[in-house]
C-alpha cells in the first residue's frame, strides 16, 4: 500500500503541488511538550524548489509553535491528503528551519513563490524543509471534498498592517515570541524585511 521514494519528482511533485491545502506537524524535544499540526494553505504559498526541498511562507497568525519548534530541534512532517480524484496521502519526513526576514537568503527563497503576492498576508517567516523521508500511503478512508476558492479574511485582516503594527501585535499575543512550552519563537520585533 505505501512506498518510499528517494526524492520529490514526477506523479509525487505533480500531485502535492495540485493540492490546496497540506498540514504541518512539529513537536518540542521535551517528552511532555506540546505536539503542533497546523492546516496551511493559500494558492502559491507552498512550493517544491528541488527533488528534496519544500519550502512554503509563514504568515501572521495567533502563535509561533512551529517556529518555536524548528528553532529548537528541526523536525517536522508535512502531509497532502487527495479530497478529490484517486485516493492518495504522500508524507514528507525531514529537517525545516525558518528563515526570517532579515537573513541573506530571504529575498533568493521569496523568488520561488511569483503566484502570490505576501504583502497582506504579514508574512513572518520562510520555511523551508529538508526532506529525509518520502512516502505515501493509500488515503482510502479520506472523504471527498470540494474546493471552492481561497478565503479572502487573513488577507483583508493583515493588510492594514505595517512592520511595526504587525510587532506590536505579534508582542500583544501570549504564544508568538514564546511557544506554548516557553521555548523561543519569533524573534520581536519583527525584524525588517531584506526585500
Amino acid at each position: 500500500m505505501g512506498k518510499t521514494y528517494e526524492r520529490i519528482d514526477g506523479r509525487l511533485r505533480a500531485f502535492i503541488e495540485a493540492q490546496p491545502l497540506f498540514f504541518t506537524a512539529t513537536a518540542p524535544l521535551s517528552a511532555d511538550g506540546t505536539v503542533n499540526l497546523s492546516p496551511k494553505g493559500l494558492k502559491g504559498s507552498f512550493v517544491v524548489v528541488d527533488d528534496l526541498t519544500i519550502a512554503y511562507l509563514d504568515f501572521a497568525g495567533s502563535n509561533a509553535e512551529t517556529i518555536a519548534h524548528l528553532r529548537e530541534n528541526g523536525r517536522i512532517t508535512l502531509m497532502w491528503c487527495a479530497f478529490q480524484g484517486p485516493p492518495n496521502i504522500v508524507r514528507v519526513h525531514g529537517r525545516g528551519e525558518p528563515v526570517f526576514r532579515d537573513d541573506p537568503r530571504f529575498a533568493d527563497l521569496l523568488a520561488h513563490f511569483p503566484d502570490i503576492d505576501p504583502t497582506p498576508h504579514g508574512l513572518r517567516a520562510i520555511i523551508v524543509v529538508r526532506a529525509d523521508v518520502v512516502r505515501d500511503s493509500c488515503g482510502y478512508a479520506v472523504p471527498y471534498m470540494a474546493y471552492d476558492e481561497d478565503r479572502d479574511l487573513h488577507g483583508k485582516r493583515f493588510a492594514r498592517e505595517d512592520d511595526a503594527s504587525l510587532s506590536a501585535y505579534f508582542a500583544k499575543k501570549e504564544h508568538i515570541a514564546t511557544s506554548l512550552d516557553g521555548l523561543p519563537g519569533l524573534p520581536l520585533p519583527l525584524p525588517p524585511s531584506s526585500v
